[in-house]
């Protein structure tokens, strides 16, 4: 199995919306609040997968689960696998 067929493109998580319609979201937000959303809707995409996740993204699963760490002392819900769910 390749890397390739196991891990979904970017495209394939993001919504199909144009950038007309991406901008005005991003308008007025922070870099550390785009990361955030961008890290927790790549998480939530991948089932809470975090090894998935950070491919996607582009980061070490080491730094993901920093992120992760950073987020839920800041008491912001972080989507958890089924496996850590249970």
């Amino acid at each position: 199995m390749s890397y390739a067929s196991t891990v979904p493109s970017p495209e394939a998580l993001l919504p199909s919306l144009a950038p007309n319609e991406i901008v005005p979201l991003l308008i007025g937000a922070t870099v550390d609040e785009v990361e955030r959303e961008l890290v927790l809707q790549t998480l939530a995409r991948c089932d809470g997968n975090r090894t998935r996740a950070a491919r996607v993204l582009g980061l070490s699963v080491r730094t993901l689960r920093n992120k992760i760490r950073e987020y839920s002392a800041d008491g912001i819900d972080v989507p958890l696998s089924e496996h850590a769910a249970a």
